[in-house]
């Protein structure tokens, strides 16, 4: 309402003036009100949503904002639960000493949340919990895949790579699982050909002298549908048994050098009993086994470095049974790359998109 139009109100001559300059008084009161109301806070463009306080009321109730402001006789804030949208609240409703104190005592605890990652729910976070289990990470942006069974850490040029071991011997041709063609191993007999592998040189050739194997264990996931069904392998007389793709952490791996002859490398016999004991075994290299946290990988380092040549890790299943079901491979450190190296992959940072 402007001047001219209350002036021209038809007031009594004797009352006028006094209701005009009250009408006056009542405008300016409220022009200033909302000014103060538009007073401006944080820019939205500079306001940290990662931190939240408490701002707590007479009553004992609270809310949740992003920062306030007391202003004469009124706090206005910033709403949390409202992104960031600006409200008003008396003064006499807020308990300011508790509110700061409030502030006071959980300063770390905002300094840490501002630190860590979001949790959006405690499914996702349990969720992520088991795929780290599954695929847990064995180099700077490298994790173990879900497709093989046993992988050897190799460095190629400085670049660590995660490399596929295929299993091979007997009736199993190529395969990326983990079988099973048990065989029995007299401990009182002379060293003899126990396995033929074909060719001279394994296809996966290591540039490393001390790498390090990971072997699948424990039983699979029932959800996964990346493995294979059980089979049995005809082991031609020996005990076959139907096997996952994964293996036992209950058995010993070691690594054996294989003689190299004409089209064919032959892996030899050895003594089980004398695994881990006094007396070191030519040509058969011990390994340290640790099992990662999950259960679901057993890391396997050798005791010794390697010399260039050509070697098969083999399964001791008890101590007169070993697996002929091996995982040949060479150490050659001129060797070209492997073709089915997977190479470290820099995951994107997550980003939470506010709604619109």
């Amino acid at each position: 309402m402007s001047l001219e139009s209350i002036a021209a109100l038809p007031f009594p001559r004797t009352r006028r003036w006094g209701v005009r300059i009250l009408v006056l008084a009542a405008l300016c009161a409220s022009s200033g009100a909302a000014f103060a109301q538009r007073k401006p806070m944080d820019p939205p463009s500079t306001l940290d949503t990662s931190k939240r306080t408490r701002l707590i009321m007479k009553d004992g109730t609270y809310q949740v904002v992003l920062t306030y402001k007391v202003d004469g006789g009124i706090v206005r804030y910033r709403s949390a639960e409202r992104a960031g949208e600006v409200e008003e609240i008396p003064l006499a409703l807020v308990d300011l000493d508790a509110t700061r104190k409030w502030e006071k005592e959980h300063a770390g605890d905002a300094a840490q949340t501002a630190r860590t990652a979001p949790v959006l729910s405690p499914e996702l976070q349990r969720e992520e919990a088991a795929r780290a289990a599954r695929n847990p990470e064995v180099a700077p942006n490298l994790r173990l895949p879900d497709e093989d069974s046993v992988l050897v850490l190799d460095t190629f040029h400085g670049t660590p790579e995660l490399v596929p071991l295929e299993q091979k011997g007997g009736d199993l041709n190529k395969q990326t699982a983990h079988n099973m063609l048990k065989a029995a191993l007299n401990p009182l007999a002379s060293s003899h050909q126990i396995l033929q592998i074909k060719d001279e040189r394994a296809d996966v050739q290591l540039h490393v002298a001390d790498p390090a194997i990971y072997v699948r264990v424990g039983p699979e996931d029932p959800n996964d549908t990346t493995g294979g069904p059980a089979f049995t392998v005809d082991t031609h007389g020996a005990s076959g048994r139907p096997t996952p793709g994964s293996g036992s952490e209950n058995s010993h791996y070691v690594i054996v050098r294989v003689d190299v002859r004409q089209g064919l490398r032959v892996v030899s016999s050895f003594r089980i009993n004398l695994l881990g004991g006094v007396k070191q075994q030519v040509d058969v290299i011990e390994t340290d086994a640790e099992l990662l946290p999950g259960g679901h990988w057993l890391r396997l380092k050798p005791r010794q470095p390697l010399e260039f040549g050509e070697y098969a890790l083999m399964e001791v299943v008890s101590e007169r049974e070993v697996n002929l079901g091996v995982w040949d491979f060479g150490v050659h450190p001129t060797a070209r790359e492997n073709a089915d190296a997977v190479k470290p992959e820099e995951r994107r940072p997550a980003r939470l998109n506010s709604r619109e």
